[in-house]
């Protein structure tokens, strides 16, 4: 940092901002910090009675706050990404589409440990829409030593991307509702709408629900069925607790489906089951899903919907945030429910 005089300033950098005071008319910044000092701007600062004036002077080894936030951002981006020009050093991301958002969390602790630098972002797996701000890259000071921003841009290279979002594919899903009172006419099913307006919002279709009694053959016709129809995700309700006349679990296993896991460190929702019929994902949904705004179903149907397949060990993580605590509004994803 040097002082000069104004005149001489041409090409600098300012180290802070100038304040320019009419009095009765304006009190603000005239020439915030970081500015790159212009030849028009010298009347100006002449102006507001700055002869002398505190200057960064920049060298092939330092980067300016704007151009090191412009890197840090561009190396951690992975696909899907939008970028904002930087503001005050900080540059944001934004998702490019509706997606599922992924953090390397892992790798972000690796950059986020060098000195003077920030990333932060938002939960990992949340359904973010297009133009959310899901990312900001910044640094503390005015000025980086281009080292540690190459630190960062090598740790990308090695690790992969950051920060991505993976786009929703729409899928067609099959619904099998069991319970011999929906299916005898008894009650009235509601959890048939939980299940299309759920799928609806990232962008699938129920194509076909079938009620059927508490038969495990009734269960495995229902799925053949929808198989059959083109059914790329089967979402089974109900009939998942213990109880004897649950039999749920037994249906889909006679299916010929793998179980993947059944049960699920998530409350509520403790009762989940996940498993596949080939590259076919089948749910099956306790009935907290029916009553309660946010449950595993939520937790899990997104990271499907977004092409992935889901392993036991998907499933286990869920326990470090799995306690949903009711809210009386509820916020989520913008909360701690589900979150590693």
């Amino acid at each position: 940092m040097n002082i000069v005089p104004v005149e001489e300033a041409i090409g600098m950098v300012l180290c802070h901002d100038l304040t320019r005071i009419v009095p009765g008319e304006f009190h603000g910044v005239a020439f915030k910090k970081g500015h790159v000092i212009l030849e028009e701007d010298i009347p100006k600062m002449l102006d507001i009675g700055k002869k002398n004036i505190y200057v960064w002077e920049t060298n092939k080894t330092i980067l300016h706050e704007n151009e090191a936030g412009e890197r840090i951002a561009r190396a951690v981006a992975g696909k899907g990404i939008l970028f904002t020009d930087p503001s005050e050093g900080k540059v944001k991301l934004l998702a490019k589409c509706k997606g599922l958002l992924k953090i390397d969390f892992k790798a972000l602790e690796k950059i986020n440990i060098i000195d003077e630098v920030i990333v932060a972002t938002l939960h990992t797996d949340i359904v973010v829409d297009k133009g959310c701000n899901i990312a900001a890259a910044r640094i503390i000071p005015l000025f980086i030593e281009k080292s540690k921003i190459e630190q960062i841009e090598n740790i990308c290279k090695t690790e992969g991307p950051i920060v991505w979002v993976a786009p929703l594919k729409p899928m067609k899903v099959g619904v099998v509702t069991t319970g011999s009172e929906v299916y005898s006419g008894r009650i009235t099913d509601k959890f048939g709408p939980v299940i299309k307006n759920k799928v609806a919002k990232l962008g699938c279709e129920v194509i076909k629900q079938i009620l059927v009694s508490d038969s495990e053959s009734m269960i495995v016709d229902a799925i053949n069925e929808l198989l059959v129809l083109g059914s790329e995700m089967i979402i089974i309700t109900g009939g998942m607790s213990v109880d004897p006349d649950d039999v749920t679990p037994a249906g889909i296993r006679k299916s010929g489906a793998t179980i993947i896991s059944y049960g699920a460190p998530v409350l509520p929702g403790a009762m989940f089951l996940i498993a596949y019929l080939g590259d076919i994902p089948v749910l099956g949904l306790p009935g907290c899903v029916m009553y309660n705004k946010t449950t595993v179903f939520d937790l899990v149907l997104p990271k499907i919907i977004a092409g992935e397949r889901i392993k036991k060990e998907d499933i286990t993580k869920l326990g470090h945030g799995g306690l949903c605590t009711n809210c009386e509004v509820c916020t989520f994803p913008a909360c701690s429910f589900g979150k590693c």
